[in-house]
């Protein structure tokens, strides 16, 4: 089984892809291999001179009715439908065995924000005010990311120096559900961006800074309890990921370049 989305499929048609090749095809390679996929690339470039970049997750057989292709597909509809820029979706699909693997398009000109931060292109107080509004308006939408971290933010800086960010890997993105489980996720998102900060550089007045951004967008007339529990929140996840970066030391791996 192999969904196309309609603007893509002439030009799948042409690389001459399916749901077969999508694990068998030599052109596609992986750049990084962990437990539950392989994340890889494809460069080809088509009959009218274009140069292109596809970018190909390749998922092992889950137990449920649900593969994770398909929810990552879901969470990139989502994001769409409420106007939250992300990542285009090629397509997505399965094999009879199993497996599953969705296609998404190179962002071109967009890079990771930690990595600019890192290589000292944007510093994170230029981030500050735009990462913080779209984490508002993506509760405001009434979703969760639940992968809210820096490296999730790509961006790309206009002519004008206006900072256009989109928001990518949202094979978790998800409905925030009911009143009882709602705040649970909001903060896990907040927390998940609140420690991703720490390995940019950012000072504890810009955290503070970003948090009172983010509630002004919201709305929000107190951040004290909310404080409280993001920080507390992003504590577990500094010991947790010590943990899983020991399991998995090639898992935060950067993407190569074009």
């Amino acid at each position: 089984m192999f969904h196309v989305s309609p603007d893509y499929q002439p030009m799948i048609r042409e690389i001459g892809l399916d749901a077969d090749s999508v694990f068998e095809d030599s052109r596609i390679v992986v750049w990084r291999d962990i437990p539950e996929r392989q994340n890889c690339t494809l460069d080809v470039e088509l009959v009218d001179g274009r140069q292109i970049r596809l970018h190909v997750k390749r998922y092992l057989p889950v137990r449920g009715k649900v593969s994770p292709a398909e929810e990552e597909a879901r969470g990139i509809q989502l994001l769409e439908k409420e106007e939250i820029p992300t990542t285009p979706l090629v397509g997505w699909g399965s094999l009879a065995d199993g497996r599953s693997f969705v296609i998404t398009e190179n962002l071109g000109a967009y890079r990771a924000a930690d990595k600019l931060v890192e290589r000292g292109d944007i510093s994170f107080d230029e981030l500050l005010d735009p990462t913080a509004k779209l984490a508002a308006h993506l509760h405001a939408r009434n979703l969760h990311h639940r992968d809210l971290y820096l490296c999730h933010f790509f961006v790309k800086r206009s002519a004008e120096g206006v900072m256009n960010l989109r928001l990518i890997d949202a094979a978790r993105v998800a409905r925030l559900g009911n009143f009882l489980t709602r705040r649970r996720w909001v903060v896990k998102d907040l927390a998940q961006f609140w420690y991703s900060t720490f390995a940019a550089g950012a000072t504890d007045e810009a955290r503070e800074k970003w948090l009172a951004c983010y509630g002004e967008a919201r709305g929000l007339k107190s951040l004290a309890g909310l404080r409280r529990s993001l920080v507390r929140k992003a504590d577990w996840i500094a010991r947790h990921d010590v943990r899983l970066k020991a399991r998995q030391p090639t898992r935060n791996v950067s993407i190569p370049g074009a």
